[in-house]
Parts: structure tokens; sequence; C-alpha cells
């Protein structure tokens, strides 16, 4: 309940909910318009005391934008700090949920590490998105998985010039979004950094196409992606390509979404993007 709660307040803060929207949700979770009344006063004061915390985190620049692609205008959250001229640049992929705030929060958490970070909705050609996200794999049912990558390897070429970028452009995805940030190794050359988390392996004959350094992270208890993996590093070292490869025992897919009770992994999560930020800082900076 408390991650829901936190999830529907970080919406209204950033207004994608109103007031009224806003306490109609939270009277769902916390059963009545009653309790729904008292605890708002009680959420705000912990946020305050919060932000108060992190009062040394830089001041975010956050919103939408759209950009060119293979498809039309893609939908996208963009986040970055509100100090400082030129940033790298990264690209942070969904899961196959859509771009749900669990991303648009991973976007900014990215930003708050000083990169330009750019979200895009895979879903734009469809509609973009639903609030409502229950039947939101039939819409991925009709993305072109080859249109799709297109539209996340334009997303590296608007980066590349965008003026508050420094040039350099990495991607990191989830689940869905690793296996694309795979795709756009083999099919962007402009691509400085990848890295994928649990996403499906790429061709083994694909990977020669890669030229960006390559992070990936897995999950111990993930045996459908972690079958993939051996002829990914054989390919890898077959190519002579710049990798790395770690793997987070028992931790189990999807490890890093922290809005999912049943498998974030504190651990595996933190210790992952440590290392993520830290290839990124080198890579790109």
């Amino acid at each position: 309940m408390e991650k829901e709660i936190r999830s529907l307040y970080s919406d209204y803060r950033e207004g994608r909910l109103t007031r009224r929207n806003f306490l109609k949700k939270l009277a769902v979770v916390t059963g009545s318009a009653a309790a729904a009344a008292a605890l708002f006063p009680v959420i705000e004061d912990n946020e305050l005391m919060a932000s108060k915390e992190a009062g040394k985190k830089p001041a975010l620049v956050t919103g939408f934008v759209t950009y060119p692609a293979a498809t039309g205008n893609m939908k996208a959250f963009m986040a970055r700090p509100k100090k400082g001229k030129k940033f790298p640049a990264v690209i942070v992929i969904h899961e196959n949920r859509g771009l749900v705030p669990h991303i648009q929060d991973v976007t900014r958490r990215m930003a708050g590490e000083g990169f330009l970070a750019l979200a895009p909705d895979a879903l734009s050609p469809v509609g973009g998105t639903p609030e409502d996200t229950t039947n939101v794999r039939d819409l991925f049912g009709k993305l072109n998985n080859e249109e799709t990558t297109k539209n996340f390897v334009s997303a590296v070429k608007y980066l590349k010039t965008h003026p508050k970028s420094n040039g350099k452009v990495g991607c990191t995805g989830f689940c869905w979004g690793g296996a694309m940030t795979n795709n756009v190794a083999v099919n962007s050359p402009d691509l400085n950094a990848a890295v994928p988390y649990y996403g499906r392996t790429p061709a083994p004959e694909d990977v020669e196409k890669i030229t960006a350094p390559v992070m990936a992270h897995y999950a111990g208890n993930d045996p459908g992606i972690n079958a993939g993996i051996p002829a990914f590093e054989e390919a890898l070292k077959k190519y002579n390509k710049e990798y790395q490869i770690f793997m987070y025992e028992g931790a189990s897919h999807a490890f890093n979404n922290d809005s999912n009770a049943e498998r974030y992994n504190e651990q595996a999560a933190k210790l992952a993007w440590e290392r993520t930020i830290k290839f990124f800082n080198e890579k790109l900076k």
C-alpha cells in the first residue's frame, strides 16, 4: 500500500493528477474518502521532510516532449538538472507496461545523477501509454518491432544534437526495454554505451554490429532470459566487444522495479544502479 500511495502522490506532485483525482484514487487505496482526507496532510508533511533531507540533490527540469521518429512524432518524458549548460544523455526504455510513473521516476533519478534523461513512450504510434494499463499488452501486440527499434534509434539521433546534450548518448532499459536496449545497440553506431537490465539477448550474428560498450545486468532467478547469456557472451568475445555482465544471485526478473514489491530486490537494485551510473560517467562524460 505504501508504494501505491507514494506513486499516486508523485503523480499529483508532478501535475499528472489533479488534487481531486488524487484524493479519489487515494480513497480507493485506503478504503474510504475519510481515510484519504485524514492521510493527505500526513503525506504532505512526510514528503516535505524527505524533500529537506534530499536538499543536496540537484533541482530538475522535467516535462513531456516529442521528437521525430520513423513512425512520426514520439512522446517522451525528459528530465535534466536545472543547473548546467550541457549534459551527457541517457535514453531510459520502459518495461512492457509502457511509460508508467515508475519509469518516469527512474528517468528523474537518472537526471539527478547529472544526465539529460529521455524516456520515450514506445506506444506513441498506437495512442500512447493509457492511464489504465490493465490491457496494455494488447497495445504492445500492435507494434512493429523493426519500426519500434527505429523509433528508439531516432532518440539517439535526437539527443546527439539536443542543445542540452554534450553529444554522447547512452541507453538503458528494463525487461522489454532491456531487449530494446540491445536492439538499439545493434542498430545505432552512434550509441556510446548500452546497459540492458534482464533483457532478451540479440541474435549472436547481430552482435558484430554493436559498437557501444555494454554492461548487462541479469537476475539469478530468471531462467527464460538467462538461457540466452552464453551465446551472447560468446559472440561478444568472438567479435572483441567491450562488455561486462553481472549476475545478481537470489534476485528475480524485474528486480529494479521498486513499484513491484514481489519482484523488487533492494540490494541488487542499488548495486546495479551504482554500477550503471559509474559506467555512464566513464563512457559519456
